[in-house]
């Protein structure tokens, strides 16, 4: 790693965050909440969505344009879906009160379901699928997103970068848990390459003229100018199947806006209600109660089975070890538990200004 970086632990760093969302005013339980699912993210070695996204909450707060007090209502509840508007509150915060509520219904009837619209940002949506898991269930979050995404043999982004997450528990010390976008890249990774000035991958995004982009940088300009698209899982054009990544992507829009009667495609890149912008999404929910079906433990030895038999097939010459989703991110979880949170010097400035302006004087970072 390079010099710059320096090792923060996860216990604190946990807290700071918390202390800055305390600091402009969400109540103490809902930042707790927020925290934990930024710093699952760091911890899971997802860091284009831990505290790298903290920043960019703390701004659009000071604008106004989430509720720092989350107020949900409750606009449908049946016995196994429900419908809530989240009111422009804190998208962790509604989210995760959602997939309770799917969790309680699966535990009652078998199937939870919850839309929600009005929400937003949410953080990693495989936070809310390991809340089902943990309770012996198979968990499905999704959300969609700021427009991204081009239709195949398109250059104009339209669908976010659209996670469709699911998991489900395993006799392991890890479950299975595939939590990605439907994009190659996603917008956070751009950030994270541009934070530290690396170029893009080849062949994950495009121009307004469909010519290959890799500077991050100039992605995340033209992006702002809807000149820039991610391209969908498989890629451009039809050789690779990015129609495929297209279509899950559409998937996501619909379930996070159409059961939802909420915003979608372009009207995610902010709309404004009283003179203030307002950047809403919508999400869905899906708990499935396992033992309405086989039982936990049959289902958990079948996905044991399932998981150890992908693991154990022939593997390329010259590759030494097979993954199932999951796997890596329970193996960063345990060195950064002990090692701690690596954060960039651009990191390390938005820690400073947050922690100047808020004046969280009680921590003693080693940039500070």
């Amino acid at each position: 790693m390079s010099e710059d970086i320096i090792y923060i632990d996860s216990n604190t760093l946990e807290n700071f965050m918390r202390d800055v969302f305390i600091g402009l005013g969400v109540p103490k339980e809902d930042a707790s909440i927020i925290a934990e699912v930024l710093i699952t993210s760091d911890l899971r070695g997802i860091d284009s969505h831990g505290i790298q996204r903290c920043k960019m909450y703390y701004d659009r707060i000071k604008e106004g344009i989430y509720e720092v007090k989350t107020k949900i209502d409750v606009i449908k509840d049946g016995p196994t879906t429900a419908l809530l508007d989240g009111n422009c509150g804190m998208g962790h915060v509604i989210a995760y009160k959602a997939m309770q509520m799917a969790i309680e219904k699966a535990k009652k009837y078998g199937l939870g379901a919850v839309a929600v619209r009005n929400s937003t940002h949410f953080g990693i949506a495989g936070y809310y699928s390991l809340m089902a898991i943990k309770e012996g269930m198979i968990g499905m979050a999704v959300t969609n997103a700021r427009p991204s995404i081009p239709p195949t043999f398109g250059c104009e982004p339209m669908l976010g970068t659209n996670p469709l997450t699911i998991g489900a528990p395993t006799d392991e010390e890890f479950p299975f848990l595939i939590d990605c976008a439907t994009s190659i890249i996603q917008r956070g990774k751009v950030e994270l390459n541009a934070r530290v000035d690396k170029p893009l991958p080849e062949n994950t995004v495009i121009d307004d003229e469909g010519k290959i982009m890799t500077d991050p940088n100039k992605v995340l300009e033209k992006m702002l100018e809807r000149k820039a698209s991610l391209l969908p899982l498989g890629g451009k054009g039809e050789d690779t199947a990015g129609y495929k990544g297209y279509g899950y992507a559409t998937v996501v829009e619909l379930l996070s806006a159409a059961l939802q009667e909420g915003i979608y495609l372009r009207d995610t890149l902010g709309i404004v209600e009283n003179g203030q912008k307002r950047l809403k999404v919508g999400h869905f929910f899906l708990a499935i109660n396992t033992e309405s079906f086989i039982g936990l433990n049959s289902f958990k030895k079948t996905a044991t089975n399932i998981m150890r038999a992908l693991r154990g097939s022939r593997k390329i010459p010259g590759e030494s070890k097979i993954y199932t989703a999951g796997e890596k991110e329970h193996f960063v979880k345990i060195e950064r538990k002990e090692k701690g949170i690596p954060l960039n010097k651009s990191l390390q400035n938005d820690i400073k200004i947050m922690q100047d302006e808020l004046g969280l004087d009680e921590y003693s970072f080693p940039f500070s």
